[in-house]
This record gives structure tokens, sequence and C-alpha cells, in this order.
């Protein structure tokens, strides 16, 4: 299991990852804003639990994600890009869209990670709800 992941905190990473300069608390308040919105996004597609939230530096990545922790190490930048572009977006064209992709892509395959793979559904029959009757 990555240790270092499961207790680092939410806040601190995502901070690191949008500025070194933002190193006080003075923010604090708009980075939890910001990150609980891109939580309940990841929600959304699949990820980490409902209604989780953030109210400052105590909450880890291993209290959001859990035992998916190893698998969805990508969560952290992803949130952490999101947050960057919440906050405080490029102002550079062609960075900003380089940014916009890179979330794309990590969307599509965290979606894509915790989407069920075809071997794990289970196989129903369909007669049932076309009104047919199964034939033996």
């Amino acid at each position: 299991m990555a240790t270092h992941l499961v207790t680092e905190s939410i806040l601190s990473s995502v901070k690191k990852i949008v500025g070194d300069n933002l190193s006080g608390d003075y923010f604090d308040s708009d980075f939890v804003m910001a990150i609980n919105t891109v939580l309940m996004i990841l929600w959304q597609l699949g990820i980490g639990t409902k209604g989780y939230v953030i109210t400052g530096d105590t909450e880890t990545w291993g209290d959001f994600l859990g035992e998916e922790v190893d698998d969805l190490a990508a969560v952290k930048w992803y949130v952490g890009m999101k947050v960057k572009m919440i906050f405080d977006p490029p102002t550079n064209g062609s960075v900003r869209d380089a940014l916009e992709k890179t979330i794309s892509e990590l969307e599509w395959r965290l979606n894509a990670a915790v989407d069920p793979s075809y071997d794990e559904i289970e196989v129903m029959s369909l007669s049932p709800l076309w009104g047919v009757e199964e034939s033996e």
C-alpha cells in the first residue's frame, strides 16, 4: 500500500500542486471549497465516498479513497490540476489547453479504472425486459 498517499493531507498536497508560494493558510478556505467541488465531481465519476468533504488539513487521501488508494493514485494529481484551473488558471493559452487535455484524459482513465469490466458484470437475461419467454 502507498503509505505516503494514505496519510498525506489532501489540502497540503493540493496546495503543493497549485503553487509553492501558498505555504500560509490565508487561502485555505478557498482551497477547501475548490477541493470539495472536485471531490464531488470524482464521486459522480464513481470514485470516493458520497458526500465526503474536507474541512482543513487533517483529512487524507486514504480517508477519501479507502482501499482503492493504490489503484487510484492519479486522483491526487487530478484534484490538484482541477483546483488549479478553478483557483489560479494559467494565462497562457497553450499551457491552459495542455492542462485541460491532461485533466480530460485523467477523468477518462479514472472513470475507466472504476467502471466494471464486462467480466465483472453478471450477465442477465434480457428476455424479461422484452416480454419474451425463454425457450429451453
